[in-house]
């Protein structure tokens, strides 16, 4: 079973949120539960499959648990792409900002304020466990795991900006795989829920924008 397998087995497009997950695997679990359909082997047999098709997608998510000494993580660079884009760079050091990098310049923490003010030791231990998985999700191009794992953080973080920007940068990562695998309109899409997710990332609008402009032409 594949991540589209198991989001077909949801009823669900792969660009789907979190919330829409869990919303449509409670309806199915439901529907489908052995206490509501006694001696059903078909219904019994469909449960596994979308409790199996729901833990799956969540798998991006399930490592990303405090652990104690974690170790301060380093800035990891995706691959580039073919066309020879820089990707986004995810960084948690002290002195940079986790933002898209455009020709090698990355956004200083004078953008954003300090995102560590209020969270407590628990959440901060969550918060760089998740970094660490994230940016071996993005190294290995796997984007709709990250973009699991960024909405689930998102949701347990919502008022981090830098939680906020690494979202947004799963989005554009996916946006730009979908352009190499010629699906304009949902590159397109994810395109904008990055901008939309960090609209005041300046560093993040001049890189989208790019993409943009390497769409126009196929448009």
């Amino acid at each position: 079973m594949n991540l589209g397998d198991c989001y077909r087995l949801l009823g669900l497009k792969s660009e789907a949120s979190l919330s829409e997950v869990k919303a449509s695997y409670r309806r199915l679990a439901m529907q489908y539960h052995p206490d509501v359909n006694s001696g059903d082997q078909q219904s019994h047999n469909k449960f596994i499959e979308v409790t199996q098709a729901y833990k799956f997608i969540l798998n991006g998510v399930a490592s990303a648990q405090p652990e104690a000494g974690y170790p301060k993580p380093n800035t990891v660079t995706t691959p580039a792409s073919r066309t020879g884009q820089p990707e986004p760079q995810v960084s948690s050091s002290p002195s940079q900002n986790p933002s898209p990098s455009t020709g090698g310049t990355k956004v200083t923490r004078k953008e954003v304020p300090h995102s560590k003010a209020g969270l407590s030791e628990a959440e901060q231990q969550l918060k760089r466990a998740s970094y660490q998985q994230l940016q071996q999700l993005l190294k290995a191009q796997q984007f709709l795991r990250a973009i699991v794992l960024a909405e689930s953080l998102a949701q347990r973080l919502p008022r981090d900006p830098e939680v906020r920007q690494w979202q947004a940068i799963t989005y554009q990562c996916r946006g730009r795989q979908l352009i190499k695998e010629k699906q304009f309109t949902k590159a397109r899409s994810y395109l904008k829920k990055a901008l939309r997710t960090d609209p005041h990332n300046r560093a993040l609008w001049t890189s989208v924008e790019e993409d943009f402009r390497r769409l126009e032409p196929i448009l």
